[in-house]
């Protein structure tokens, strides 16, 4: 009896939910039918539109090429962003990017964005996150129907229930994985990180446990990833991961972020002798736990300890970078106060949420760049301090290791490294360095980061995006 109850509740949902599926996309084809707009719209699902980041770099230049080649295309961004109506985010779009998009841009507000942060979800958070993700999908798919769906946040989980249910042609721009092959490794060697905890990783049953669920959350992350027509990832590292992940090759595509290197590429290169009597080391980067500032402030304490006193003086350290929201400006405060306990207070700056011709002028007055993010997706910042003239020191992983900084001697330009200590001895290494040297570094690094401009990734990116027009338009 229980046998034939069972079967019976399952032949009733195998019934049921194809009709339910059914009768929801019937739903939304015919709001799409309905509205009142009857050209292609492309709809970009970024809820995060108007954080400044390297992520928002990329939305921008997206936005601004769809616009220059298809002027008949209205575009739509899903947005959680309610504090900031649409005239402040463009305004912000030009003050930190410097784009100037020539139609118009609807933003569509959701409400429920707090589904997708990690505060919501202190246990099982990427698996907590990703279901947030399909909700305020819902939300976004309810409020607009678009006809293509491009998501540039890596929601994965969104795009079965925009394609199967909304109808939609669905594309991905990827910056990186959700979980990765490196996150499983970390577990599975016990390494303590921002996403391993120490209670966890000390526990060889809680190691095991987590192993299982993250494999587990692997599966779904790839079934659902697949949904998407066609995937764009933003670096070799990422397109790996993505491809043994996903495990979709073929239709997946890297193109590199758009970074602002034909400006900064311009600007003078100011000599040692037109340059303040400051050694100023720069950083830019967003205030979240996985850029590791603190790494930034330890190779400070370290490199206090390798340069003569009145050296040391010389330097200050300015920490550039956007705050989202008060999580990250506790961040902030807490860098603060750890700057102090190192007692590195009077050679720290931070600068928050500052304009461009702020940003270009810091860069100009700067020697080096440093960026310490382990398995950095792929590091817009690094290509642009290197565009503007910096020498850079990046952590030896992730894209600037694979794809932007070359260290062969001959060819060199830039540095990488691991640990506090190599970070300080380098940064010692460079300011001791003869200016002729310094200057050859530099010179390479301008060089080597044409292949990373905005002109190129709007082409890759049209080039890539074509075919959904073009069966749009027979």
């Amino acid at each position: 009896m229980l046998l034939v109850l069972a079967i019976g509740k399952i032949l009733c949902i195998c019934i049921a939910l194809p009709v339910l599926l059914i009768t929801w996309r019937k739903l939304y084809a015919k709001k799409r039918a309905e509205r009142s707009r009857k050209e292609t719209v492309v709809g970009f699902f970024h809820p995060y539109c108007n954080s400044g980041g390297g992520g928002e770099r990329v939305l921008w230049a997206a936005i601004s090429a769809i616009q220059t080649r298809y002027p008949n295309v209205h575009i739509v961004v899903y947005t959680g962003d309610l504090d900031a109506d649409p005239e402040q985010i463009l305004n912000k779009v030009k003050k930190v990017f410097n784009f100037q998009l020539e139609r118009k841009v609807e933003f569509v507000y959701l409400h429920k964005r707090r589904w997708v942060e990690a505060t919501m979800y202190p246990y099982f958070t990427l698996l907590g996150q990703s279901l947030g993700s399909i909700w305020l999908g819902i939300e976004a798919l309810n409020s607009f129907v678009p006809d293509i769906y491009i998501d540039t946040m890596g929601y994965a989980f969104t795009y079965p229930l925009f394609k199967y249910i909304g109808g939609c042609r669905v594309a991905s721009y990827t910056h990186y994985p959700t979980i990765s092959t490196d996150m499983l490794r970390h577990v599975y060697r016990r390494v303590i990180s921002h996403n391993n905890r120490k209670v966890i990783a000390r526990n060889p049953f809680l190691s095991a446990a987590k192993i299982a669920y993250y494999k587990l959350f692997a599966f779904m992350y790839g079934w659902a990833g697949r949904r998407a027509e066609i995937i764009m990832v933003n670096s070799s590292w990422t397109e790996e991961h993505i491809n043994t992940i996903w495990k979709c090759p073929l239709k997946t595509h890297r193109i590199y972020p758009p970074c602002d290197v034909k400006h900064l590429t311009q600007l003078p290169l100011l000599g040692d002798d037109k340059k303040s009597d400051d050694i100023r080391i720069v950083s830019v980067a967003q205030f979240r736990p996985e850029k590791n500032h603190p790494l930034m402030l330890r190779a400070l304490y370290e490199l206090r300890s390798i340069v003569k006193e009145e050296t040391w003086e010389k330097i200050r350290l300015i920490l550039i970078g956007s705050c989202r929201n008060e999580e990250d400006e506790g961040r902030v405060k807490d860098m603060q106060d750890l700057s102090k306990h190192f007692a590195l207070d009077e050679n720290v700056e931070f600068k928050l949420n500052i304009p461009y011709s702020e940003l270009t002028s810091e860069l100009q007055k700067a020697t080096i760049g440093l960026h310490t993010m382990w398995n950095e997706h792929f590091g817009i910042s690094v290509v642009e301090c290197m565009a503007a003239g910096l020498i850079m020191v990046a952590h030896a992983s992730g894209g600037p290791r694979a794809d932007i900084i070359e260290t062969q001697p001959g060819s060199q330009n830039g540095f990488i490294a691991e640990d506090a200590e190599e970070y300080a001895s380098i940064m010692a290494l460079i300011i001791n360095m003869h200016s002729e040297d310094r200057n050859s570094i530099k010179m390479a690094a301008r060089a080597s980061v044409s292949r990373f401009s905005d002109e190129v990734f709007e082409a890759e990116f049209l080039r890539t995006i074509e075919p959904f027009f073009r069966q749009k338009q027979e």
